[in-house]
């Protein structure tokens, strides 16, 4: 009846695997205790679970991500502090195939769960503001998209006490990943999360697609959107092309574990170099997915905090688009010792060294936009200053590794592991946690506490620097990465510095939480917010903060580039309007969260192979689109009168906080 699942499933024997698992179920279980003493449950119900507001489905995102980043900065302690003591004759805290699970676990936490609902959350709180929108274009569409990602997420989160998770790395590169050689569901695990998450991810794509393509503001052509909306249409745009990609790959491993083919297995006509080809067809574009809207939130907060207009915003739109199409055209720098031949390899390194060209062009534009600008240095503008400096740093180590000479020397050593993480984690991260700051008032009506985001930054900054720079020098000295413990004691120095460096990186995450807490308790003793609290300088109008369900009880003309230099140059400002009309807004709805649970219950069943659990949740999913499809009162309407009520509310709170 339950498949291949049996008590035994839970690792006992492992005490840091229970203590983790233990320390999730308090955490849990609190959580819980709180919202019932508090009586929370109908607001969480109405107003959170069932929502289709993109505002509040994009702080749904951030808490996934926030809460994933948590588990991926533990693991990576948990292995650099293995790697510390674990020289000569002594082999550590960790036994292999743990160590093993969580650079695989680390990996796709950080990509899948981390670095894309962040993403994904601030493109849902900020686009529609900014192109002058109500909503997305599908607001069901939306909340099913968090509710899968919420699916796999959580399926990740049960392999950590029900079996194991992958040992094949986060890439789970054939034949590793054959039964052959992993038949516990560790992998299974990994497929069925990313199979989920990815479908997710792939509706956003079509979402924001057709949100910037068809909802743009009277007067806002392509050339007038604001750079964020820029990178974000590039990257739902590599969305919608690469992650086809990972739902045929790891279909067709599936294929393979389940029902025998041979699709990666080098046996009977496979072909093990072909998972790997497919698998950076996706991956690679999957580099600059969360990357470019990083790019964009960074543009938007070096004009504000230099107060004036964005240097060359033409290059900077071509040079995102030519990312976005370069992106498609390197991926084989991945595996250049695979053996494709000279002229394969020559070809990938020139295309690899060619996309530096315009990403080196906005490096270039936040530079001279700082130039003779009037620079404030907030909290979200060091992350970006921080950006800069670390980022290059990463673009120089991925030219030299461009080289296919250099890389046949330094494939798979650690050198490798610095340089990705030299990109991934200013390109995106920093990004993001910019973008956290800066937008935190417009969602939440408070700003963050400048104090502790700025000691925050401090810690991740010079953490950063000391996790990373020594594996550069580890690389050269002939470290390979994935190793759990070595005998050559010159190694050993190096790698304590890394692990204080995750040290300090976790306390800046500290710090974040402190930042957190004390801006929440700070909040009534802050002006209330009105537009933006940065001094009103940036594309999100004159709502309030936060804005209204509705976002603007009349929408926006664009009549310029950067909109708010125009209106504030020639009076154009957006003055309430007296005339009010009925606002038809979408209903929320519990089907997304119902089709969530149904994803994560197949994705269990499919992993240990409970297979009327697998025919049931499929037939629930099926059910519960069909019902979806059939409600034709999805809609509701806000009377004129009260569309008044909160515009006047708004003005009332303004002039009191002025």
């Amino acid at each position: 009846m339950f498949g291949k699942l049996s008590l035994s499933a839970v690792p006992y024997h492992d005490p840091i695997v229970m203590l983790a698992v233990g320390g999730a179920i308090v955490t849990g279980l609190l959580i819980l205790v709180l919202i019932t003493y508090f009586r929370k449950w109908t607001i969480l119900w109405q107003d959170w679970l069932t929502s289709v507001d993109h505002k509040k489905i994009g702080i749904m995102y951030i808490i996934i991500a926030m809460v994933m980043m948590l588990r991926g900065l533990s693991e990576a302690f948990m292995m650099r502090a293995q790697q510390a003591i674990a020289a000569g004759g002594s082999h550590g805290f960790l036994p292999p195939d743990h160590f093993n699970q969580l650079f695989s676990a680390h990996g796709t936490a950080m990509i899948i769960f981390v670095a894309m609902p962040f993403m994904v959350g601030l493109m849902n709180i900020v686009i529609p503001p900014q192109i002058g929108a109500r909503d997305v274009a599908f607001p069901f569409l939306n909340s099913l998209s968090l509710w899968l990602t919420a699916a796999g997420f959580m399926l990740m989160m049960v392999s950590l006490g029900v079996g194991e998770f992958s040992q094949a790395g986060w890439s789970g590169y054939a034949p590793l990943t054959e039964l052959q050689y992993s038949p516990g569901v560790g992998v299974d695990y990994w497929i069925w999360a990313l199979q989920i998450a990815g479908v997710g991810s792939l509706i956003t794509s079509i979402n924001f697609l057709v949100t910037i393509l068809n909802m743009r503001a009277p007067g806002m052509t392509l050339m007038r959107m604001p750079v964020f909306v820029w990178t974000s249409l590039s990257s739902s745009v590599l969305i919608l092309l690469s992650f086809p990609v990972l739902t045929a790959v790891l279909a067709m491993l599936t294929l393979d574990r389940y029902l025998g083919m041979h699709f990666f297995t080098n046996t009977l006509g496979g072909n093990s170099m072909m998972y790997v080809n497919l698998f950076w067809m996706w991956g690679h574009p999957e580099v600059y997915i969360v990357i470019l809207p990083a790019f964009g939130i960074y543009s938007e907060i070096t004009a504000t905090f230099c107060r004036k207009r964005l240097f060359s915003y033409t290059s900077m739109v071509y040079a995102t688009a030519s990312i976005m199409i370069l992106s498609f055209s390197v991926w084989v720098h991945h595996f250049f010792t695979m053996g494709a031949g000279p002229n394969v390899n020559i070809f990938f390194g020139i295309t690899t060294m060619i996309i530096a060209v315009p990403t080196g062009v906005k490096i270039f534009n936040w530079l001279f936009t700082m130039y003779r600008g009037r620079v404030r240095f907030t909290s979200p503008m060091l992350w970006t200053l921080g950006f800069i400096t670390a980022f290059t740093v990463g673009g120089m180590t991925g030219v030299l590794l461009a080289t296919p000479v250099a890389d046949f020397v330094l494939h798979n050593s650690l050198f490798l592991v610095a340089h990705f993480h030299n990109v991934l984690i200013p390109g995106a991260l920093f990004g993001y946690i910019a973008g956290y700051i800066y937008w935190f008032p417009k969602a939440f009506g408070f700003p963050l506490n400048e104090m502790w985001g700025k000691r925050a930054f401090w810690f991740w900054m010079i953490g950063f620097y000391f996790a990373f720079l020594p594996l550069y020098a580890l690389g050269f000295m002939g470290m390979p990465r994935r190793l759990a413990y070595y005998d050559n004691p010159a190694w050993q120095p190096f790698l304590i510095v890394a692990t204080i460096g995750i040290i300090l990186i976790l306390t800046g995450v500290a710090c974040q939480v402190v930042q957190l807490i004390v801006s929440i308790r700070q909040r009534h003793s802050t002006r209330d917010l009105t537009g933006d609290p940065w001094d009103g300088r940036t594309l999100e109008w004159a709502t309030s903060s936060p804005p209204p369900v509705y976002n603007f009880a009349e929408i926006p003309v664009v009549h310029d580039l950067d909109a708010f230099t125009d209106m504030k140059e020639n009076n154009r400002a957006n003055k309430k309007t007296d005339q009010y009309h009925d606002i038809h807004m979408p209903k929320n709805t519990a089907s997304g969260l119902i089709n969530g649970v149904f994803a994560f219950l197949f994705g269990f069943a499919m992993v240990w192979h409970i297979w009327w659990l697998a025919i049931m949740s499929t037939l629930g999913l099926l059910v519960a689109v069909i019902f979806h499809s059939a409600d034709d009162d999805t809609e509701y309407t806000i009377p004129a009168a009260e569309v008044e009520r909160i515009e006047k509310s708004s003005l009332r709170q303004s002039a009191s906080a002025a």
